[in-house]
């Protein structure tokens, strides 16, 4: 028997989930105990060795030099271009009517959309940068193994699935004066003992903007968008597969000694010192559907991560705390406007699951929608707003 499973035979047999399949079922999730994440659809033409028994460095150390991958040619807008596998479908799909000025001025930001793609590894929206973050977000999880390998990678024999992250597609729609971005990534969940697909899913992720925002300060907005656009579906993909529940529930920012909320906006806080206490309240609702270890849930199973950002990154966070309040351990500046959220997890019968992270229900979607990209990220869109006022110390 061969101690290693070829990626393309499994690759030969697909049985996709009915659409909506969302997260993944419980019945699952507990099927998988060892399991690979692998960036891309299909093997790539760069190589690492490895398995669990060696401690395989995967992509950490032993993917080969991103020069010598193979290259596809394809049409982006009106120029020809080379990139390296896996294909991503660059910005080159424009859907509305384009009249006059404006068509320049798109082309122009497309094809510097285009090129941005095209540029070093660093870039945000990479298969593998979101292939890292799905794995940096579920390798503590308990009695989970999780490896992260190149594509052609051998994936060892006693693996129970196989996660492969993909991005699909970045498309630009033009309606009237707005252009709006649209980020599409699959996950695909494939069961080794089976070679079926027992698992399939994409993720969105959409801001918009007018044209002259999107293109300002050297289209300043749009690498904003390419950070917080990996940040969501990693962080998405992660949660639909291996830890998120959605529990019937209210989570709301509260009042604390040295941060007030505003008399008709609870959701707009002020404080004067630089080291707020955050402060927050969950009240689990219960309910039919909900699975059968969330009616037993004690105070003491539940803990908190907090975040807290600026416009254009996360500037602190906090994990695994066990009260409904936080004192920052390091100060933010003064004269200041943040956005902040807090999820709860359920520590139960040795697992953990992630709940949702806070958010105003006055906004649509869950951060995956946004409708300004210029005055907030659609992530931060319906987080609890933190002022730091002028002369806070």
């Amino acid at each position: 028997m061969n101690k290693h499973i070829s990626l393309l035979a499994i690759l030969t047999v697909t049985l996709c989930v009915p659409a909506g399949a969302t997260p993944m079922p419980e019945s699952e999730r507990a099927s998988i105990r060892k399991v690979v994440i692998v960036p891309g659809e299909s093997p790539g033409e760069r190589a690492v060795s490895g398995s669990y028994e060696k401690g395989a460095a995967g992509l950490y150390g032993g993917m080969a030099s991103g020069a010598g991958a193979s290259t596809v040619y394809k049409e982006v807008g009106p120029v020809s271009v080379n990139f390296p596998i896996p294909i991503l479908q660059l910005p080159g799909m424009i859907f509305g009517g384009i009249k006059g000025s404006t068509e320049k001025q798109l082309q122009e930001f497309r094809d510097a959309l285009t090129d941005d793609l095209l540029k070093a590894s660093s870039k945000p929206l990479s298969n593998e940068k979101i292939a890292l973050d799905v794995y940096s977000d579920i390798r503590t999880l308990p009695g989970l193994d999780a490896r992260l390998f190149a594509p052609s990678t051998p994936i060892p024999e006693d693996s129970d699935a196989i996660v492969f992250v993909s991005l699909q597609e970045i498309g630009i729609e033009v309606d009237d004066d707005e252009a709006i971005i649209t980020t599409i990534a699959r996950v695909t969940v494939t069961r080794v003992s089976d070679k079926s697909d027992i698992y399939v899913r994409e993720i969105r992720y959409q801001d918009r903007d007018t044209l002259s925002n999107w293109t300002a300060n050297d289209n300043a907005v749009w690498r904003d968008y390419t950070n917080f656009a990996r940040h969501y579906i990693g962080r998405e993909l992660a949660a639909e597969v291996f830890h998120g529940v959605a529990l019937r529930h209210t989570l709301l920012p509260e009042k604390s000694a040295n941060v007030s909320l505003a008399n008709k906006n609870a959701w707009q806080g002020s404080s004067k010192t630089r080291s707020p206490t955050l402060s927050w309240k969950l009240d689990l609702l219960g309910g039919e559907g909900e699975p059968g270890w969330a009616g037993g849930i004690a105070e003491a199973d539940i803990f908190y991560d907090v975040e807290i950002y600026d416009l254009h990154k996360p500037v602190y966070s906090q994990q695994g705390l066990a009260d409904p309040q936080h004192t920052l351990s390091r100060p933010l500046d003064a004269c200041e406007t943040y956005r902040w959220s807090v999820r709860p997890s359920y520590r139960v019968n040795g697992q953990i699951r992630y709940g949702e992270w806070m958010r105003s229900n006055s906004v649509s979607g869950n951060g995956d929608t946004g409708t300004h990209a210029a005055l907030v990220p659609a992530y931060l869109d319906g987080f609890a707003t933190l002022e730091i006022r002028c002369g806070s110390k």
